[in-house]
């Protein structure tokens, strides 16, 4: 199909051929259905369109069952007379096996190639959400990063974070004369969600060298656009960490992409897995967010589609931006659930010949409801559509392969190694062994001025000598205000002795052991 990526088609009851639009698909989309229904195969059959397309493609798996996207397809498997059968049904006429350019990433660098980000481009809003802070909490986060600019301390990893939290923990009183109130508690909560975070893996994403977006935008010399995936089935273990960090992901594509109005075909595809984490407990200024990057991120160039169960898991205003969609079998055994399909199936454009609810009801196994942006962008009516198969491998591909893959990717070597230059963590220690240093200096010079006018002043009783020059003059001065006793020069030292370094701890001895009899 030109300028479309073939989804299906059939034949009685069914759309005869069913394609996405390539310059509509920077217009989002939705891929909904309870589960077992071929979710994951739709969104493995829409990478590879794309691929082929020459558009580059990021997701996420979360089974490993979309690694087979880097392996073909063989005859061998148990499904290939089912393949067969369905791509004559549906007119697939050109169905073959291939595999395509795969690129494997994972946060905690087991399964490809490690992924980071620093603190700093993830900012205040996301970690707190990622930390689950408070408002008070996320308000002395803000301060944290305000200072962090100004003072030039980087916020690269955790580290760096809690070295700069200690800090203005120190400096509250002042700190909070400029930007408020700043308390103990709420710092010490920080620190107390960061250790569990880190305890989670999560320390894992943030450092250097940092992603570069260019990296899941490449090319291949032969046309195909990369395919990159990021392994989740770790991550899932910690669904905020995971939706927290595809929301960055997505943010960072918005915020550094120029606008490129609307092109032919995408510049990159985002496919966002298990949607309903990116939204659920989320604080409305994180729903906002993720509807700006929805109505706006098109413009970039990037097509966003939300994977997830039921419709409903997706807010109205963000659903509303999503212009395809491929709409599996709903399970509708209880009242809510009921609503919920009811709800599902007036989004779509009706068609005359079926019931959009009952088929969204009725649809089996690799069959769909599916509605895509026709010209002009305006809805196409909703269709019963069997899915076509995929090309490449359907299930996980082996240890081997996957490493195979790392080891040929074009990236390989550029992230493997962690860096660690100098950022707030450094600077802070630096500035405090420098003022430990100073005050230990400071100290050592007041005890070698009293040891010298000491030492005078034993001299004096004996030989009527002199003190060293640096000190005469402050001797000189004492000696005019004070007539030269022995009674005199006795309580002279005495005094002294006090104000020194042992004085000052003898003091405190006794002052100490007084407040803490009463």
């Amino acid at each position: 199909m030109d300028g479309r990526i073939f989804l299906g088609g059939g034949g009685e009851g069914y759309a005869e051929k069913q394609g996405l639009l390539l310059n509509y698909a920077n217009r989002h989309g939705l891929i909904a259905g309870a589960t077992g229904t071929g979710k994951t195969v739709t969104l493995q059959i829409l990478a590879e369109g794309f691929s082929k397309a020459g558009v580059p493609v990021f997701l996420s798996d979360i089974k490993g069952d979309l690694s087979g996207l880097a392996v073909a397809g063989t005859p061998e498997f148990k499904l290939h007379e089912a393949f067969m059968k369905r791509a004559g049904t549906i007119g697939f006429d050109d169905y073959s096996y291939e595999a395509f350019p795969v690129t494997f990433w994972d946060l905690f660098g087991d399964q490809g190639h490690p992924i980071r980000t620093t603190v700093a481009e993830m900012g205040p809003l996301l970690l707190a959400r990622l930390l689950g802070l408070s408002e008070a909490q996320e308000g002395v986060l803000n301060i944290a990063f305000r200072l962090s600019d100004e003072e030039g301390l980087p916020l690269l990893d955790l580290k760096d974070l809690r070295a700069l939290l200690v800090w203005v923990g120190e400096n509250a009183p002042d700190l909070s004369l400029e930007y408020g109130h700043i308390s103990n508690a709420s710092i010490g909560a920080i620190q107390r969600q960061l250790l569990v975070l880190e305890n989670q893996g999560g320390a894992e994403i943030f450092g250097e060298p940092a992603l570069e977006l260019a990296d899941l935008m490449r090319v291949d010399p032969d046309g195909r656009g990369r395919i990159s995936i990021l392994a989740a089935d770790k991550l899932m273990a910690s669904p905020t960490l995971y939706a927290t960090f595809l929301l960055w992901l997505l943010s960072e594509l918005f915020e550094e992409l120029p606008e490129v109005g609307d092109p032919d075909k995408p510049r990159l595809v985002f496919f966002f897995d298990e949607a309903h984490l990116l939204f659920d407990d989320a604080p409305k200024a994180l729903i906002d967010k993720v509807e700006q990057v929805a109505r706006l991120i098109r413009s970039k160039g990037v097509g966003v589609y939300f994977c997830t169960q039921n419709p409903a898991d997706v807010p109205e205003d963000v659903l509303g931006q999503l212009g395809n969609r491929v709409q599996h079998a709903l399970r509708a055994f209880t009242a809510r659930d009921k609503q919920a399909l009811s709800r599902a199936a007036q989004t779509y454009r009706d068609n005359p010949r079926f019931d959009t609810e009952v088929a969204i009801r009725e649809v089996g196994v690799g069959e769909a409801v599916t509605s895509m942006l026709e010209k002009k962008g305006v809805p196409g009516v909703v269709e019963r559509t069997l899915i076509r198969p995929p090309s490449s491998q359907l299930g996980p591909i082996s240890p081997g392969e996957r490493q195979a893959a790392i080891d040929g990717s074009p990236v390989f070597g550029k992230y493997e190694q962690l860096e660690d230059r100098e950022s707030a963590f450094e600077t802070l220690r630096a500035r405090a062994k420098a003022s430990a240093e100073a005050a230990e200096r400071a100290e050592e010079e007041e005890e070698r001025a009293e040891a010298e006018e000491r030492e005078f002043r034993a001299a004096r009783r004996y030989s009527g000598g002199g003190l060293p020059r640096s000190s005469s003059k402050r001797i000189g001065a004492r000696r005019r205000r004070e007539p030269d006793t022995f009674g005199s020069a006795i309580g002279q030292a005495v005094i002294k002795e006090l104000k020194g370094t042992t004085g000052r701890r003898l003091v405190r001895g006794i002052l100490g052991g007084f407040f803490r009899g009463r």
